[in-house]
């Protein structure tokens, strides 16, 4: 995917002035409210003309001022799937899957409707009406009815903001499954660094309708840990969860980790605050801990009384928060040997 957006539009005293191209499969568009992240989504889906500039997507001018060109939404091929699931009251779940793909023309129907039900586990709903169903089965059918338009770009406009935490992270394993299934480019518009992290691996930072950075997705979890209340959190896939004792063992690439919540077979997504990972310069002679990893630091970032500590354990990667008298006490550097011990009880499962 190659997409070229050079736009003007001014509302009111709002103005959004962008420039950019993309060509990475998950990318975010992230920042504060009113800072033009949805404007941008209404201009980029054809629902909301801009002043001046061009859109262009893998070669085809979807907007040019110059030219006169503003083709209109169903002629753009990009699905929208907004914070609303704006789903049809009098269609049950069956119908309002096919109502796109019955209007896409069979040369450019690439994805049938068996795929993309059995992806977002969508059988046992086909018969319900829209108005039975939860707000994450909502939010998997408009998916399930935009993906099988086709499109050649996806928008998610705040999908998962309408959610509570544990629905937004029923339903975020089938967003990713289905996106990457199906291989459909995604621009993931949000003000949640979680979600835009978990969804995307780089990301536009927005303020005041200008485009402010452009950079990794981790790059940005990391600038957080400074300017963000939570400071920053490390995402660790664990895989095969078994029986230890009282507690539960899995393994993490080429190791194991020993954490007190119980999981199912596959990947499972916890959560681990880099606070919650202490630093040792030597191994303790004992502690209540069941995770004591010997690492060697490869990175220190941060600023103030917030620093970061990226260290390298068996090939993975973890980060501790720590403050500068630490890092002084225990001469943290690049190359230096220490010792991370965590509380089997500071993971938290995500899904």
């Amino acid at each position: 995917m190659l997409f070229e957006v050079n736009v003007d539009k001014k509302i009111g005293d709002f103005s959004l002035q962008v420039d950019f191209s993309l060509s990475e499969k998950k990318c975010g568009i992230f920042g504060p409210s009113g800072s033009g992240k949805s404007t941008l989504m209404h201009i980029l889906a054809g629902l909301l003309k801009p002043d001046k500039g061009r859109i262009v997507l893998d070669g085809v001018s979807l907007f040019d001022s110059g030219k006169k060109i503003n083709l209109p939404p169903q002629q753009r091929r990009i699905g929208v799937v907004f914070q609303h699931s704006h789903l049809f009251p009098h269609m049950n779940v069956r119908r309002n899957l096919l109502y796109g793909w019955q209007r896409t023309p069979a040369a450019q129907r690439r994805i049938t409707p068996e795929a993309i039900i059995e992806a977002l586990n969508l059988e046992p709903l086909l018969g319900r009406g829209v108005n039975r169903l939860s707000g994450g089965e909502r939010q998997r059918v408009a998916l399930g009815r935009t993906v099988l338009s086709c499109p050649r770009l996806i928008l998610m406009d705040e999908p998962l903001s309408g959610l509570d935490q544990e629905l937004k992270f029923q339903i975020i394993p089938y967003l990713r499954k289905a996106l990457e299934q199906f291989e459909i480019p995604l621009l993931f518009i949000s003000h949640s660094l979680e979600e835009i992290r978990l969804m995307t691996d780089e990301v536009l930072v927005f303020e005041q309708g200008r485009l402010e950075q452009r950079l990794a997705v981790e790059d940005l979890a990391r600038r957080h840990l400074v300017s963000g209340s939570r400071g920053y959190a490390n995402l660790l896939n664990l895989t095969s969860p078994r029986p230890h004792g009282d507690l539960w063992a899995y393994s993490w690439g080429s190791s194991e980790l020993i954490l007190a919540e119980g999981g199912v077979g596959g990947d499972n997504l916890f959560e681990l605050g880099a606070k919650d990972v202490t630093l040792f310069k030597k191994h303790p002679e004992a502690t209540s801990a069941r995770n004591l990893l010997p690492c060697l630091v490869s990175d220190v970032f941060g600023d103030g009384n917030r620093i970061g500590v990226d260290l390298a354990f068996n090939g993975s990667h973890l980060v501790s928060q720590i403050v500068p008298e630490s890092v002084r006490e225990l001469d943290i550097r690049k190359g230096a040997e220490v010792v991370a011990v965590i509380k089997a009880s500071a993971f938290r499962r995500l899904y």
